[in-house]
């Protein structure tokens, strides 16, 4: 774990405000909270508060008119209760403060399929995570990472009476996934690496239906789970799992983990509203960490009948909404996802992590 990650988080929200104020896109977290845009298109604001009249609008608390609002379609898996953000965005107003007016796309296909829908131009922006974005990225889509939202929301389980107590205790186990690409499945072998075993001798991963895996815990037909929230934080509530390990165990306490993407043409033709899109998500998550029982409660509608309300605020706490890395402290991170990635076979030891993490991002705050 890094010597002093509360110092880090907050440089690293500093240096985001600093250049968000330069772009004059920056106002008091709430403003413009009064007016939602659900399930609308979103539009940015101009970099010049003096010149534009969007930006003094937001600048001044004021909520931009409805016609002057730029539509953007925006892809996200409403089935994550860790993209929050997202839901803050649109009912606290933050899309709206930076001239957005978004279509929320509930987007359900495969990352290849998502990033050639970015691609393609028929959506603007999406979010996902870090570990399922970064391998098909390296086929050249005409995408960009632009920001990140949090940490968090992936846990390596076992059976209370397993005896796993540990990585380590694992070995010749065999670990059920929802997927053999899934986030779960890379972040764990690359735990598994890292505590000393082969993720590919060592351990057996299988891969098991999602609505099954739990019952092949239960089973037997697998001696632990790695998947993520809220499935793995609702799983542990019987008692009859523990937790072996997460993405905020150790080294990765201060990593981010899901982050946020927008069509190369979009920054191309029209920077603002890339950076408008990053900016409002930004300080929507700085939102849900300052509050989280009322992002929580954004989120709601999209959890009826499958997380309870308190569920959802302890998800929301759980998560660290805190941690949203934008420009080279993003880069940073990402180089060392790849990296780790390096070590369990997903990229080719050949890979420059660095450049690698230079070409599929993009500073559109600066």
């Amino acid at each position: 774990m890094p010597s002093s990650p509360l110092n880090a988080d907050a440089a690293s929200r500093r240096r985001f405000l600093v250049r968000a104020a330069a772009l004059g896109l920056v106002a008091p977290l709430g403003l413009a909270a009064g007016r939602v845009f659900a399930l609308t298109r979103v539009g940015p604001p101009p970099f010049d508060p003096a010149a534009f009249p969007i930006c003094r609008a937001a600048a001044n608390g004021e909520t931009v008119p409805p016609g002057e609002l730029k539509k953007v379609t925006f892809a996200w898996n409403a089935g994550a209760p860790c993209l929050l953000a997202v839901t803050v965005a649109r009912d606290k107003g933050f899309f709206a403060k930076h001239g957005l007016d978004v279509e929320l796309v509930n987007y359900a296909g495969s990352t290849d399929q998502l990033l050639e829908t970015l691609a393609t131009g028929k959506a603007d922006a999406a979010v996902g995570m870090a570990l399922r974005w970064l391998k098909p990225m390296e086929q050249g889509f005409d995408v960009k990472i632009v920001a990140s939202l949090h940490g968090g929301c992936m846990r390596l389980l076992a059976p209370a009476n397993s005896g796993i107590s540990t990585v380590a205790d694992l070995k010749g186990k065999i670990i059920g996934v929802s997927d053999m690409n899934s986030p779960a499945k890379n972040f764990f072998a690359i735990v598994i690496r890292k505590a000393g075993l082969d993720p590919t001798t060592d351990v057996e991963f299988k891969q098991f239906p999602a609505p099954l895996l739990r019952v092949a815990v239960d089973k037997g037909e697998a001696h632990a789970v790695a998947d993520g929230d809220p499935n793995t934080y609702l799983w542990l509530k019987d008692g009859k799992l523990k937790e072996i390990s997460s993405n905020l165990t150790g080294e990765f306490a201060n990593r981010v983990c899901c982050i946020v993407g927008v069509r190369g043409s979009l920054i191309r033709e029209d920077k603002r509203t890339a950076a408008s899109i990053a900016l409002a998500l930004l300080e929507a998550a700085e939102y849900a960490a300052q509050n989280p029982v009322e992002a929580a409660a954004t989120y709601t509608p999209f959890a009826a009948g499958k997380v309870p309300q308190e569920d959802l605020v302890a998800l929301a706490k759980y998560h660290t909404h805190h941690h949203h890395p934008v420009s080279a402290d993003l880069k940073k991170e990402l180089a060392l996802y790849a990296d780790e990635l390096k070590l369990v076979s997903v990229f080719k030891p050949s890979l420059d992590t660095a450049k690698y993490a230079d070409r599929i991002t993009a500073d559109v705050l600066s």
